[in-house]
């Protein structure tokens, strides 16, 4: 198959397995932002050996379309400590972090911008299979400030590393940039407990969760430095907008 092939195959798939006849667009654009939308939706249940074979073909190649960056390709800012611009869905490391919710499920909203949804579409539907494993084990919403790993699935990361992070909807108040350490705590520790060598942070809550981004910028480069006093980790500060690009240099420089 080729990648057009494959990417109306797998939205035929979809579209089918939900009982709906819908027309797919001609439109390449329009094509991929329909199957990002039924990724998104697709509840947590098991795929065919076909179906995955197709996304995952898909979704790898789709990767190498975008580019992948290696860590060997970052210059650190710090002894292992870089700072990095863009997509971490494109990233090479151990592990990825995603700013995850409570449900630890993903986002189910149809081509969303958060983190949460770029990272359950591009990793492909076994993710949210795995995520909801955890969950019907746990038993409960994932708390604030703790950490879940699993597969990277068709990402270039290994592993991804799921947090939530305190929501903010008020003023800030101590218990909330408490919460916002352990996030960054939690998963540094997993990712030690599990022989990760290499971790890249998002902003974690600093987006719809309304944390402030200069008060999350100084917590993330504060935790990482008192962790890293104990376990020589390299890590990766990932931020996508200039802002935060601007904070996290002045920070760290």
């Amino acid at each position: 198959m080729t990648q057009d092939e494959r990417r109306v195959w797998l939205i035929r798939a979809m579209l089918d397995e939900q009982g709906y006849r819908n027309e797919i667009p001609r439109d390449v654009f329009e094509q991929k932002r329909l199957l990002r939308g039924l990724f998104n939706v697709r509840p947590p249940k098991e795929a065919s050996t076909e179906f995955l074979a197709v996304q995952d073909a898909y979704l790898r190649e789709a990767a190498r379309e975008k580019g992948v960056t290696t860590l060997a390709e970052l210059s650190p800012i710090r002894p292992h400590q870089y700072l990095w611009r863009g997509d971490i869905t494109t990233l090479a490391v151990d592990a990825i972090v995603n700013a995850a919710n409570s449900t630890l499920l993903g986002c189910f909203s149809p081509n969303h911008g958060c983190i949460d949804n770029a990272i359950h579409t591009f990793a492909g539907v076994e993710l949210r299979l795995a995520c909801n494993e955890i969950m019907q084990q746990q038993g409960h919403e994932e708390p604030a400030g703790s950490a879940k790993l699993t597969p990277g699935f068709n990402l270039p990361a290994k592993y991804v590393l799921h947090t939530v992070g305190p929501i903010v909807s008020g003023r800030l108040t101590e218990q909330h940039c408490q919460e916002l350490a352990s996030c960054y705590e939690s998963c540094l520790a997993l990712a030690e407990e599990n022989g990760i060598g290499s971790v890249a942070f998002c902003c974690i809550s600093t987006g719809v969760f309304g944390f402030p981004q200069d008060a999350a910028a100084r917590i993330a480069v504060e935790t990482v430095k008192a962790y890293r006093k104990r376990c020589p980790i390299d890590v990766v500060f990932n931020v996508f907008k200039e802002a935060d690009l601007r904070l996290y240099q002045a920070l760290l420089n």
